[in-house]
């Protein structure tokens, strides 16, 4: 007999299945422009640093705007900025895609990196404070589960539309940014859900930034959520491509097929990785996850084949599962109401590292080696397992008071 697979959102609020829906929309249409954003940029004939330039001016752009975006949530509602900033990104995604010029490319491209601000704080914020501490890691990892199965999904059709016209992608990434914002414009509505998502601030009630920072597990969080950002994303997208042809002489092929391994690993272990996180604390998702993510980094130090190299894309997939997670829950733990600026700083730590990382790795490849770029990654990681070793509990199910007292006592 077959055991029935059980609906992993029967017990979280509907709110979770719905930001996980849009985050799925969001990532697959991202993940279509991937492969075509350098060829399309490329087509202007321009140099490779210009190019360059196009993949980071977006993440700049959301770096630079995401305290704006958190005090857009806490003045308007989560509701309003999720769904204005998700069609922002897809007109300017459109405009993208009619570009005749590198700068009109360069200039759609950045703007679009505001509305996506708006859109991953809006949607943080709405999912942290729609749970409570005993379901927030799970319904966290289904909602990165969204942009996971996106992500792996969308660069395989990327490549086929890229095929057919360079502008294409961008064309369906539009459609689909648009689709995700009337989904959560519609289904997240008061009378959809019964429930007063768009109550004014004052009613609901708000952390600040200020009282957060004064927290020594949020001032932990930001550090996690640099160091995880530049380990778990700025590294494996960066240099490792390139180790793999280059020193291991094999193909992309191959690069791809170990980054798929891991991704795969992490998505079928997310739900898991939550619940442990849910029960057994923050601290202990952190060090058992951190613990194969150092395996993880080592072994691919010392990789000389692909055999290797897939087993340490497994470990880095295994430790993400738990590690992916738990930061993002402290500061949805801390969280009283409404924390717009709370939640766009921790993103803007985590953005941060995504962008200093792969400089760094990339300065000590070219001086030194790829042995040297993986060590001292290890050597950072070993600050975030010290940092995750100290880190205290947050959630309110195991302390006596809550750690920003909440005068409106409402979750939701």
């Amino acid at each position: 007999m077959f055991k029935a697979i059980k609906n992993p959102f029967a017990s979280l609020p509907r709110e979770v299945a719905i930001l996980s829906t849009v985050s799925f929309l969001v990532a697959v249409g991202f993940g279509l422009i991937i492969p075509a954003i350098p060829i399309f940029a490329a087509s202007f004939g321009v140099s490779k640093t210009a190019i360059g330039l196009i993949i980071s001016c977006f993440a700049i752009v959301r770096f630079a705007s995401g305290l704006v975006s958190g005090r857009l949530v806490d003045k308007f509602g989560e509701r309003a900025v999720l769904g204005f900033g998700l069609f922002m990104v897809s007109f300017f995604t459109l405009l993208t895609a009619l570009s005749q010029s590198y700068s009109q490319l360069l200039i759609f491209r950045a703007l679009g990196g505001l509305g996506s601000s708006m859109f991953s704080v809006s949607a943080g914020s709405l999912l942290m404070r729609s749970v409570d501490d005993n379901y927030r890691a799970r319904a966290q990892s289904l909602y990165n589960g969204g942009f996971l199965l996106g992500g792996i999904s969308g660069p395989a059709f990327g490549g086929i539309l890229a095929g057919i016209s360079l502008r294409a992608p961008f064309f369906v990434y539009s459609i689909s940014l648009a689709m995700a914002a009337i989904t959560a414009l519609f289904f997240l509505s008061e009378k959809k859900l019964g429930k007063k998502v768009d109550l004014p601030t004052n009613k609901v009630g708000q952390t600040t930034l200020n009282q957060a920072l004064k927290l020594r597990p949020y001032q932990i969080a930001l550090v996690l959520a640099f160091i995880n950002n530049w380990i778990l994303f700025g590294l494996r997208s960066s240099i490792l491509p390139l180790f793999v042809t280059e020193k291991l002489n094999s193909t992309a092929s191959v690069a791809g097929i170990g980054l798929t391994i891991g991704a795969l690993i992490q998505g079928l272990l997310m739900l898991r990785a939550g619940k442990y996180s849910d029960v057994n604390g923050r601290k202990a998702a952190m060090l058992l996850g951190g613990i194969y993510v150092m395996f993880g980094i080592l072994m691919l130090s010392f990789t000389t084949n692909a055999t290797m190299y897939f087993i340490s894309m497994a470990l880095f997939g295994l430790g993400s599962a738990y590690v992916g997670t738990a930061p993002g829950s402290v500061v949805g733990d801390i969280i009283n109401g409404r924390g717009g600026q709370v939640i766009a700083a921790w993103q803007m730590a985590g953005d941060a590292g995504m962008i200093v990382g792969p400089i760094l790795v990339g300065l000590l490849t070219d001086n030194f080696s790829f042995q040297v770029a993986f060590l001292f990654s290890a050597g950072i990681w070993i600050i975030a397992l010290a940092l995750s070793a100290v880190l205290p509990e947050t959630r309110a199910s195991h302390i006596e008071n809550d750690l920003i007292p909440d005068k409106n006592k409402q979750e939701l």
